[in-house]
């Protein structure tokens, strides 16, 4: 078919940007912060608001869900008043991940790193059993079901259309959520297969026999070979359709 769409596969990553934003937005104020468990709830708290501030504006808004870890036990913290949280270069508040907080005052000089998981729910297509290699999914291959967006790198392939006709580019299992990356288009026909060639131009459309060169991938470029015997370079439409644009 073709390529799943950035529009269907780019929603969990909108919601972690949103996140993002409020967070360089805000510092975070607190008394003699010196104790781990202090740290750790005002810093969850802090999360917690700022992820429902950025789900309520979001268009389309996923479930969102955080936990902030523990510190490295060695560390010894002085008491500090003023605790600016920050984001890692490198770093995005999306499944496991961590959050930056630095001690500001004038006085007191220390950065550390707590440990933090986002969790997106949200609704994606879930494999019903095994899927070898090469498959063709069909709609009766998976369901619809909540899956935690950010549980993988790779984003969710939510639209239906798609996935419907693609190809597993290699085993998936029960269970497993159909993200980006675990499929390809479909060939449709070989190398020497007999084609319609169909030729569009402004306000008109022909078409004609040919042989394709090379195989062929639906929404993919290939070579076809007319009966005159010109090469020209057209767009696979479906088993033994090409277009070629004029």
């Amino acid at each position: 078919m073709r390529n799943p769409p950035p529009s269907t596969v780019a929603k969990a990553r909108n919601a972690g940007l949103w996140c993002v934003g409020v967070l360089l937005a805000g510092t975070l104020h607190a008394q003699s912060v010196q104790a781990e468990p202090e740290l750790q709830g005002v810093t969850q708290r802090w999360l917690d608001h700022a992820v429902a501030s950025a789900q309520a504006s979001a268009a389309t808004p996923l479930r969102m869900e955080v936990s902030v870890g523990a510190l490295d036990s060695r560390l010894r913290l002085s008491p500090c008043g003023q605790v600016e949280p920050y984001i890692p270069a490198g770093t995005k508040l999306w499944g496991r991940t961590r959050l930056g907080l630095r001690c500001l005052d004038a006085g007191v000089r220390w950065n550390v790193f707590l440990p933090v998981t986002i969790k997106a729910f949200g609704p994606a297509w879930v494999l019903r059993g095994q899927v070898a290699a090469g498959a063709v999914l069909t709609a009766t291959d998976l369901v619809e079901a909540e899956v935690d967006w950010a549980q993988e790198p790779n984003a969710i392939i939510s639209d239906p259309a798609a996935w419907l006709g693609q190809v597993a580019a290699r085993p998936l299992g029960t269970g497993q959520a159909l993200r980006v990356g675990m499929i390809r288009p479909a060939q449709v026909f070989a190398a020497g297969a007999q084609v319609r060639v169909v030729a569009q131009g402004l306000g008109f459309q022909i078409s004609a026999d040919g042989q394709a060169l090379a195989a062929g991938v639906v929404g993919r470029a290939t070579r076809v070979k007319m009966d005159n015997g010109r090469i020209m370079s057209a767009t696979v439409l479906d088993l033994r359709t090409v277009r070629v644009d004029l």
